[in-house]
C-alpha cells in the first residue's frame, strides 16, 4: 500500500516535470531548427560561378562532394555573362568561388576589389607567372599561343621566324592566317599592348594587314584551313591542333610550333579561380581551389581540355612539351583588362568591322 501510494502520487509530479521538459525542448527546437536548416542550405553548400563547360565541371564537383561532404552548386554562363552578374550582384552575390576561362576578366574583378586574398600556400602551388600579382586569384590550367603550320609545306626549324613579328616580312605575304574576331586574339593583342606599347601593337597589326593575312571566323576553321593547305601557317591556340590529332590521328596535316624565347607569340593565358569577398564559405572555397590544383584534378583537367596543367610534376597530355619549356613573355596576366581598347584598335585599322 505504501509503495502503491507513492507510485500513484508521483505520477502527476512526474508528468508535470515531463511536460515542462517537453515545453523547454520544443522552445529550444523552435530556435535551433532554423539555424540548422540555414547551415545546411548555405554554410555547407559551396556556390561556384563558372564559364567552364559543364562536362568538365560537373564530374569534378560531384567527386569533390563525395570526398569532402561539401555540396557544390554550380551556375554556368559565358565569361562575359558571369563577370557582369558578379559585378551587378556585388556584396550581395550568393557566389563563393568564381572559376573563369580568361585572366582578363579575373584581373577586372581583382581591380574592382571584390576578390579575397588567397593564402600564400595556395598561391605557391602555381608559378608566379600564372597567378595574380595581387594574390587574389590563381591559375588552374594554361593555353599557349602557337604557330600552327602545314606539315607538307613548312619545316618549322628552317622556315619559321623566331618572333611573331617576323610574319610582317614580304615572304609571308598571303601565307598567314589569323582570327581577329576571336576573344583569345583580343587577349593576345591586349598582352601585346601591355608588353610592347600601343604603337608597337598598332604597327604589327598594320604590317599583318598589309601582308594580306587571311582571316578565318574561328580557331577551328583556321587549323583546318592550314591542314588543307589553304595557307601555310596561322596564329592560334595550342589545343585545337591537339584535339584534331586525337580525332584524325598522325596523318592530320597541321602541327603546333612553340616559339619560345620570351616572344609574344609564346604567350600563355590561363583559366583561374578566386573567392569573392561576399562569400560566407571562405575556408570551403579555399578547399575547392586547392582541390582544383591537386595532382589528380590537374591531370583530369588536362585530359578533358588538352590545356597545360599548372602544378609542377603534372605532365601535359599527348606530345605537348613541358610547361616549363615554353618560355612565355613576362606579362602581368591580371593587367589584360582593356579588351575593349584592343577591339577599338582593330576597328580603327579596318581589320574588324565596327559593330
Amino acid at each position: 500500500m505504501y509503495i502503491h501510494t507513492i507510485y500513484w502520487s508521483s505520477v502527476p509530479l512526474m508528468w508535470s516535470r515531463l511536460n515542462l521538459l517537453a515545453l523547454i525542448t520544443a522552445a529550444i527546437l523552435v530556435l535551433v531548427i532554423p539555424l540548422v536548416a540555414s547551415c545546411g542550405s548555405e554554410a555547407s553548400t559551396l556556390t561556384v560561378y563558372t564559364s567552364r563547360f559543364d562536362t568538365l565541371v560537373a564530374p569534378l564537383a560531384y567527386r569533390f562532394t563525395q570526398e569532402t561532404g561539401i555540396e557544390v552548386q554550380v551556375k554556368y554562363a559565358s565569361t562575359v555573362e558571369t563577370n557582369a552578374r558578379i559585378l551587378e550582384e556585388g556584396e550581395d552575390s550568393p557566389a563563393d568561388v568564381v572559376w573563369l576561362s580568361d585572366p582578363s576578366y579575373l584581373g577586372g574583378l581583382s581591380k574592382s576589389g571584390i576578390l579575397l586574398p588567397l593564402p600564400k600556400e595556395l598561391l605557391d602551388m602555381v608559378d608566379p607567372r600564372f597567378r595574380s600579382r595581387a594574390g587574389d586569384w590563381v591559375g588552374t590550367s594554361g593555353r599557349a599561343r602557337t604557330i600552327v603550320y602545314n606539315t607538307a609545306s613548312i619545316n618549322p626549324e628552317r622556315d619559321l621566324p623566331e618572333s611573331i613579328k617576323g610574319f610582317t616580312a614580304p615572304e609571308w605575304n598571303g601565307r598567314v592566317a589569323w582570327t581577329p574576331g576571336d576573344d583569345s586574339f583580343h587577349e593576345f593583342l591586349t598582352a601585346f599592348r601591355v608588353h610592347s606599347g600601343e604603337d608597337a601593337a598598332r604597327r604589327w597589326l598594320q604590317g599583318m594587314k598589309a601582308n594580306n593575312t587571311r582571316e578565318y571566323p574561328d580557331n577551328t576553321r583556321t587549323v583546318l584551313g592550314i591542314a588543307r593547305g589553304e595557307v601555310d601557317v596561322g596564329i592560334n591556340t595550342h589545343f585545337y591542333v591537339q584535339r584534331f590529332l586525337e580525332t584524325e590521328g598522325p596523318e592530320f596535316g597541321a602541327r603546333n610550333h612553340f616559339l619560345g624565347g620570351n616572344d609574344l607569340g609564346a604567350l600563355v593565358l590561363v583559366a583561374g579561380a578566386a573567392i569573392l569577398s561576399s562569400s560566407g564559405n571562405v575556408e570551403r572555397g579555399q578547399r575547392f581551389i586547392e582541390y582544383l590544383l591537386s595532382e589528380p584534378i590537374q591531370r583530369y583537367i588536362a585530359n578533358q581540355t588538352t590545356e597545360f596543367p599548372l602544378v609542377a610534376g603534372v605532365a601535359p597530355v599527348g606530345d605537348l612539351p613541358p610547361l616549363e619549356s615554353l618560355e612565355p613573355p613576362e606579362v602581368d596576366l591580371g593587367n589584360l583588362t582593356d579588351l575593349q581598347g584592343s577591339r577599338e584598335m582593330l576597328w580603327e585599322l579596318g581589320i574588324l568591322p565596327v559593330p
